[in-house]
Parts: structure tokens; sequence; C-alpha cells
């Protein structure tokens, strides 16, 4: 059984082979010089007050390592969602379809021990292979997140400098939902589900392309749930408030069906941080929605006008709230979404395994 299901598994499993090799040559390539522009710019010894040294060095790194790093983000998106459609999907749902199944459910090998079989070869060659990806670009991408987080914050940068080129992009901390998802051990369990949720659909489904399509519009639902409605609550976040400091407040003139508006921005400066809630509160724990008369300056009253805006919003007493998980919670917040994915995998695996039992045999 073990040989049979390797025969079949073989092509996508030379595929990935030389996918991977392909991988780790490009990054070992180019992840020693990354590393040595990183240290060579201070970034490893610098411990406080390193936005400046860190913006510096994003902003140095190559054209064709920004590539890298934004196309190693994207084949973490892509490679648990490619498992789930191409390997999972059709590995029973291809049998069912070509009516094959009516041979190996009539041999000696049992239906449950069959099935244990693929979903176990395949799937653990799918968190393998994710876990491989995950390892080598989260070890080349590295120096960029640890400079993102001393800076602080988002960092944007030029894409194509020197190729004409003036589009920008944002370097972000790596609890930032877009990057958490390509990094660490979460891809493992990414890669697992993808993989479960094909062959539960091909199952449900018996047909390939109906359970590729199902696949891939629940891999993406979940992906796009998980970090906006559940990944906040795992761990409670942790929560500041302060007076506010009128003095670092940033004000901005908002021109709105000619009608000047205004609006506050306080920033926060937390290396790392996933910022969930950054606000003005009265005194009362209400957020700010009003700002005082004295805010709404018309356009050509200049500094005179910012001045009284300041000062109409210190005699208010106002507080700067904020909640953010640390950057210390990236692992815990990791090995806690695994978890949840690998659970939810070994459920699609129950049922996998039942329907194929409950299934009169042909």
């Amino acid at each position: 059984m073990m040989w049979l299901t390797w025969r079949q598994f073989r092509p996508q499993a030379i595929t990935a082979a030389a996918g991977l090799i392909v991988v780790a040559i490009v990054l070992a390539t180019t992840g020693p010089g990354l590393a040595a522009t990183y240290n060579s710019a201070g970034v490893s010894a610098c411990h406080a007050n390193c936005t400046t040294i860190a913006t510096s060095f994003i902003n140095s790194v190559g054209s064709f390592d920004h590539v890298l790093y934004f196309g190693g983000i994207l084949l973490m998106y892509l490679a648990p969602a490619l498992m789930g459609l191409f390997w999972g999907a059709p590995l029973i749902a291809r049998e069912l379809e070509a009516g094959t199944h009516r041979i190996a459910w009539n041999q000696s090998v049992t239906r449950t021990r069959w099935t244990l079989v693929k979903l176990g070869l395949v799937g653990l060659a799918a968190i393998a292979t994710a876990g491989l990806l995950s390892l080598m670009v989260t070890w080349w991408a590295s120096p960029i997140d640890r400079a993102a987080s001393l800076a602080g914050g988002s960092v944007q940068v030029a894409a194509g400098r020197g190729a004409g080129l003036n589009a920008s992009f944002f370097v972000l901390p790596r609890l930032e939902p877009a990057i958490f998802a390509a990094r660490g051990v979460a891809p493992l369990g990414y890669a697992a589900f993808a993989f479960m949720l094909g062959v539960t659909a091909g199952v449900l489904l018996r047909r390939t392309l109906p359970a590729l399509a199902v696949t891939l519009a629940v891999f993406v639902v979940v992906q796009v749930a998980v970090p906006n409605l559940v990944r906040p609550h795992l761990l409670p976040p942790v929560h500041m408030t302060a007076p506010l400091n009128v003095r670092t407040l940033n004000i901005h003139l908002v021109d709105n069906a000619g009608s000047t508006g205004v609006q506050f921005s306080e920033p926060f400066v937390k290396p790392g941080a996933w910022v969930r809630t950054n606000t003005i509160i009265t005194p009362s724990g209400a957020e700010l929605t009003a700002p005082p008369q004295a805010c709404l300056v018309t356009p050509g009253s200049g500094l005179a006008g910012f001045i009284g805006c300041k000062n109409a919003l210190a005699a208010m007493h106002l507080r700067h709230f904020v909640s953010y998980q640390p950057a210390s919670r990236f692992w815990p917040l990791q090995w806690i979404e695994t978890g949840i994915y690998l659970v939810l995998a070994a459920g699609l695996g129950w049922v996998c395994v039942s329907e194929v039992r409950r299934r009169r045999a042909p």
C-alpha cells in the first residue's frame, strides 16, 4: 500500500523537491550578502533608538533582494493553497471519478488502512514541504524582519530602484498579519489544513473540479477570517493609557466637499508590536469623535491655528489609548494558531475516513 501510494504521488513529490532545490539555491546564494549588509549597517549592534539605523538598512537593500522578500511572502501564501488544490483534492476524488476505488476496496487492504496510508504519506509530505519552505524563507528574511521590528512600525521602501519603477511597498514587523502567515511554524498548520480540506472536499463531492473550487474558496475564507476574527483573541492584548502629549500629536486638515475638517493621530512606537487600537479618548473613556471648535481651523490661519488647536486639546485632559500585541508574543501566537489548524486538519481527516468507511462496497 505504501509503495502504491508513493508511485501515484511520485510526480508531485519530484516537482516539489525540484522547487525546494531551486528556492534553496537562490536563498543560500543571496542570504549571506543580505546578512553582511545588515551587520555592516550596525543594526545587529543597536539595542535602543534604532529607528533611523533600521530604516536606513531596509532602504539600502537592493532591488533584487526586495523582489525575493516579497516573492517569499507570496510563495508562503501560495504553497499551502496549491498543496490543497493539487495534492489533496484529487487524492481520493480521482479514484472515485475513474472507478479505480472498486479495485482498491476489494483487495485484502481495508478501506480504513487504504485511506489512512494515503492521508498519512501525502499529508506528511505537504507538512514537510511547507516546513522546509518556511525555514528557508524565515532564515533569509530574518535581517529585514528584525530591522522592521526595530524601526517600530511599517517602513516604506521603493521598489525597483534604478529600474525606472515608482511603486512603493511597506516592510512590516513579523507580527503583522501580512507577514505572520509567511513565517515560523504557522505554514505547517496551513499546509496540513489545506491538504485535508482538499481531500475532504474530494471525498464528499466525488468530483475533482468541484473539489478544487470548494477547496480554494473555503481556504481563502479561512485565511482571511482567522487573522481578523480569531488571532486577535488568542492572547489578551496589552492595553496602554497615558495622558495625551499634544506636542507630538499629528493634526491633519481634511477638505471634504468644500468643508474643512480635522483628523488627529498620536504616534505609538513599540518595536515589533502588532497595534490593534490607537485612539484618543476623553477623561470618561469615550473615543474623541468631535474636535474642539478651536481645531476647526480655516485655510490660511497657519501656525496660529494649530497652536490654538493644541492648546484647546490640552485643556480637555485627553488620553492616548493603545491596544497591542507585543513582539514577544510572536512564537506563542504561532504555536497556538498552528495547533488550531492541526486540530482542524485532524477533524477533516476523521471525516474522510468515516465517509470512506460508510460508503457501500461496490
